[in-house]
């Protein structure tokens, strides 16, 4: 299994969003990707893409998002969506693209990236819940999801350091998006 990363390139945006719909079965996660890619409020951003043997098999996107509220300035990232195409789920292609968009984004010295997802699969990744830290969601999380609701630290002593609530690029800052 030959495992190649890069950041996606406009030639690119085709099988970027052949990889979302197939992942998901839909083309919601293909048009969210399409909108945040064209929103000057997700910059900047880092759309990442994997290649395995030569073909588009993964894609990950993280975008800027602000934190309203917070008393000193914070660089922060959201990662949505992580899409791996039907034949390539279950080889760890997933888990390998969450840890090189992290280690890209941290070079870049994004303080906090911030995910709303699986409570059982982010933690692996160093992700926790951010509800408790004081790092709010866009919109309310229901109780009973308030776990999926993720932050990890790229910078030491951020975490306790500052408080408020994510305000997100106009394409993912829609309540639809943040329900279930």
């Amino acid at each position: 299994m030959a495992l190649v990363f890069r950041e996606a390139a406009d030639t690119d945006i085709d099988d970027v969003f052949d990889i979302e719909r197939r992942a998901f079965g839909r083309d919601n996660e293909a048009q969210l990707v399409a909108e945040l890619l064209g929103d000057p409020g997700a910059d900047p951003k880092l759309s990442l893409l994997t290649l395995l043997d030569g073909k588009p098999a993964g894609h990950i996107l993280f975008t800027s998002v602000r934190l309203i509220g917070a008393k000193k300035p914070v660089s922060a990232q959201i990662l949505a969506p992580l899409a791996v195409v039907p034949e390539a789920q279950d080889q760890g292609i997933g888990s390998k693209l969450i840890e090189e968009g992290l280690r890209l984004i941290g070079l870049a010295r994004t303080d906090l990236v911030f995910v709303l997802g699986d409570p059982g699969y982010y933690p692996r990744f160093g992700f926790e819940p951010a509800g408790r830290l004081g790092l709010n969601a866009p919109y309310p999380i229901p109780d009973k999801h308030a776990e999926a609701w993720m932050v990890q630290a790229l910078s030491d002593h951020v975490i306790g350091s500052v408080a408020g609530r994510v305000r997100c690029a106009d394409a993912l800052n829609k309540v639809a998006l943040w329900r279930e």
